[in-house]
């Protein structure tokens, strides 16, 4: 529904600008076979190559498996993307401003007031990592913590983890320092302002799990303490926001949808860790709906990759739940 809203003629210039076989040539290596290009086909599993570029009719086919189209709809297949999406990937890939129909002034704030509470929590996803790896305290219990639990390096910065240090107040110190506004570290929760209108860091002391959306933007986070306390809860995530709406989301998608697409299976996992575990063996095609129940919105998510889904819960009573 949204492509309604992207003028023919923006999209008639993305495509002249793009270069199929370049394109493609960027998620797998092509050959070149007289005046096309070959490879083996990323949609499905083939030992001789079936797969085809023509950069004259700059379109892609398939012999095996029958997918084929334009630039777009390779990254559709690819990412899993809807139209809207996949345009405004390839507007950003190719630096090609997006211009959307005029919107009211109203819905412009609004845009602009979303991609705000976006900047902000890739902002702080940085500094969190920033913390993990460069502050002494970072170090000490968050890296610690991740190399008990026997996470790789590799994983750790794969998931952009990190550390969100005890002080009351060091990210809002450093982001109202770099420029940015209190309201939107309000909004995305990344500070909470008590009775007394005193705002403070929401997950001092915790190491951090960025959740990115589908299309890999960070929209929220989950924070574990390491503190033994039982006055103090285990995790702590963000609150609902305009950007983050935790029936919708699921940890880890961003990092399986390939896989899961590939293997034509979803692998549901209880928590964050869990999903990091399985990567680190090398078995990608794993999500979590990180403490809610399964919503119908999560399983739309998964359908748009597979029809399959193991589920691979505790056998606690809240799993068997």
């Amino acid at each position: 529904h949204m492509a309604g809203l992207i003028p023919q003629h923006f999209i008639d210039q993305l495509l002249n600008r793009i270069d199929v076989v370049d394109l493609i040539d960027g998620y797998v290596p092509l050959k070149k076979a007289g005046a096309n290009y070959k490879a083996c086909c990323p949609f499905h599993n083939e030992k001789t190559p079936s797969f085809t570029v023509s950069p004259s009719k700059e379109i892609y086919k398939c012999f095996g498996c029958g997918k084929g189209g334009d630039s777009v709809r390779f990254v559709m297949d690819h990412e899993k993307y809807s139209y809207p999406e996949a345009l405004k990937y390839l507007a950003q890939k190719y630096q090609i401003e997006i211009a959307e129909v005029e919107n009211t002034p109203e819905e412009q704030a609004n845009n602009n007031r979303r991609e705000s509470l976006y900047i902000v929590s890739a902002w702080a996803a940085k500094f969190f990592q920033q913390q993990l790896w460069e502050s002494e305290e970072g170090k000490a219990i968050g890296l610690s913590y991740f190399k008990e639990r026997g996470f790789r390096d590799d994983i750790v910065k794969k998931f952009e983890l990190g550390y969100s240090p005890e002080d009351w107040d060091a990210l809002i110190q450093k982001a109202i320092q770099e420029g940015f506004k209190e309201e939107f570290l309000e909004e995305t929760g990344l500070s909470v302002r008590n009775d007394k209108g005193k705002t403070y860091d929401r997950f001092r002391g915790r190491v951090m799990f960025p959740i990115h959306n589908f299309t890999g933007r960070v929209i929220g986070f989950g924070g574990r303490t390491l503190k033994n306390d039982k006055s103090v809860p285990k995790y702590v995530n963000s609150p609902e926001s305009d950007i983050y709406h935790k029936s919708k989301v699921l940890y880890g998608i961003y990092h399986a949808k390939q896989s899961i697409a590939k293997e034509d299976n979803c692998y549901l996992v209880e928590g964050y860790t869990d999903v990091i575990q399985f990567h680190q063996t090398g078995i990608h095609n794993v999500v979590s709906s990180s403490g809610t129940a399964l919503t119908s919105e999560q399983i739309r998510l998964i359908n748009r990759l597979t029809k399959n889904i193991t589920v691979l819960f505790d056998g606690d009573a809240a799993g068997i739940r």
